[in-house]
């Protein structure tokens, strides 16, 4: 008895074991099956990935041969891949061009002009060599920070055209902060002075809002000054000393409505740009009038070309010393009648600036206006007129008209700093590269004119080469 229950155990034992092993590998068979069939699928996937890539190249292929025997147009090429667009024809009044970023057109005997946006200028791409039918446009609507060396004779004159901030270019972008007159004049955001006078017991008389610190204006510099004489309410990461709601400290929500709402507030808003330009103008001049407030400018020197009013803005270069505006600020402040006078303009009109009225009228672009053409758009379109117009001449026998940019098309002064007591050491050592950044900037435009003319490729290596080579 005892041998036949030891016998019984070990056969259960064995029973136990085997069942145990078997579910083990019914276990693994089961998840080399499903491994098997995710490798299947992964496979299968991968093979129809393929061959849709190869369709898809088939088709692009099929595309490109039959777009090179299409096209019957001038070729206006994007070498700054600026619009993305593999290939469209654009229509210019009569006028009609093949504009594409394809840069296997560069030989093509039909192409006529290399478009470039300057931000995204890089001097080791460009198309060399240029033949004589190639003509060069820029757009660059942008301050000296993003490419310093087109801001001096020896590059900007590399170009046939040009549109730029300067009222000088082939097609200026002066006003391209201001989507229309009307929008100067609305009173949407329009809070009583009343109200802002009340507003007045826990806000400053002033609102400052940056986050670009210590450009080449030197901004920061004269509101530090300014600070000292009085109050400024600063929400920006330079010279903070308040706050926004948690909801606006992105950047991206400075054209918020609610953003605006805290600005219409104020009665003075400081409105300085980041760079010293003739006509070089943005939003931080035009949103003040838009809000019902009244802007404190300081940026291009010919600002009273482009003000609504001779009396609608108070201008830093009027006033010898940050304390002497503080003081003529606190004037108005405390005196309706005369800040009121400031705000005439808007709500009783007219806007009396001719230039301004003019420009605004001849401007063939929109700005977030669907119902207008924006000003790439029009840029395209002034190149592709331009061709085709010296096509019509060397048709009719006519010498083609030379169109060659000039140094005032895009040109800034040197930057200088604010002669105030230093700032803290930090910000003085940011002020000390402006300089030098500046006169680099200057042998960069020569050596990229050198390198140019010469008409060949070359290097981001030899271009380097060239700037430093008077100083090695």
């Amino acid at each position: 008895t005892g041998l036949r229950r030891l016998w019984l155990y070990c056969l259960c034992c064995c029973a136990l074991l085997f069942l145990i092993v078997t579910l083990q590998v019914v276990v693994e068979l089961g998840q080399f099956e499903k491994e098997k069939v995710k490798s299947e699928n992964e496979l299968r996937d991968g093979l129809d990935l393929w061959n849709h890539v190869k369709e898809t190249n088939t088709l692009l292929n099929s595309m490109k041969k039959s777009s090179d025997v299409d096209i019957q147009h001038p070729i206006v090429i994007w070498w700054s891949p600026l619009t993305g667009e593999l290939g469209r024809l654009g229509q210019c009044g009569a006028d009609t061009c093949y504009f594409t970023i394809n840069r296997t057109y560069q030989d093509h005997h039909l192409t006529r002009a290399f478009l470039f946006y300057g931000t995204d200028f890089q001097v080791n791409s460009l198309p060399l060599p240029r033949k004589p039918r190639h003509e060069w446009a820029l757009f660059h609507e942008e301050s000296p920070k993003n490419n310093y060396k087109l801001f001096h004779e020896p590059a900007i004159t590399l170009f046939n055209y040009t549109s730029t901030f300067s009222r000088n270019s082939h097609m200026p972008l002066t006003t391209q902060y201001l989507e229309s007159l009307e929008e100067l004049k609305s009173r949407k955001y329009l809070i009583p002075l009343s109200q802002k006078n009340r507003l007045r017991e826990h806000l400053a008389p002033l609102v400052y809002v940056q986050s670009d610190c210590d450009p080449p204006s030197d901004r920061d510099s004269y509101v530090l000054e300014l600070m000292k004489y009085i109050p400024v309410d600063s929400y920006g990461e330079c010279l903070h000393n308040k706050d926004l709601p948690g909801s606006l400290k992105d950047p991206t929500t400075m054209d918020d409505h609610r953003f605006y709402k805290i600005l219409a507030q104020y009665k003075f808003i400081l409105a300085f740009e980041n760079a010293i330009c003739d006509d070089y103008i943005t939003e931080k001049l035009w949103r003040p009038f838009k809000l019902g407030a009244v802007p404190v400018y300081y940026g291009s020197p010919s600002i009273a070309d482009w003000l609504p009013n001779n009396k609608s803005a108070i201008l830093v270069s009027s006033f010898s010393h940050p304390k002497e505006l503080a003081e003529y600020i606190m004037q108005l402040d405390g005196n309706d009648q005369r800040y009121e006078g400031y705000l005439e303009w808007k709500w009783k009109g007219p806007i009396s600036n001719e230039k301004l009225l003019t420009a605004m009228k001849e401007r063939k672009w929109g700005v977030r206006d669907v119902s207008q053409a924006n000003y790439i758009d029009a840029f395209e379109c002034l190149v592709c007129n331009r061709v085709w117009e010296n096509l019509r001449r060397k048709q009719e026998g006519l010498s083609p008209i030379q169109w060659q940019a000039q140094a005032n098309h895009l040109s800034c002064p040197a930057p200088e700093a604010f002669t105030f007591l230093p700032p803290s050491m930090g910000r003085a050592l940011v002020r000390d590269l402006w300089m030098p950044s500046f006169h680099q900037s200057k042998r960069e435009a020569t050596a990229l004119r050198h390198l140019v003319e010469l008409n060949r490729n070359f290097t981001t290596e030899k271009f380097w080469r060239v700037v430093f080579k008077d100083q090695l």
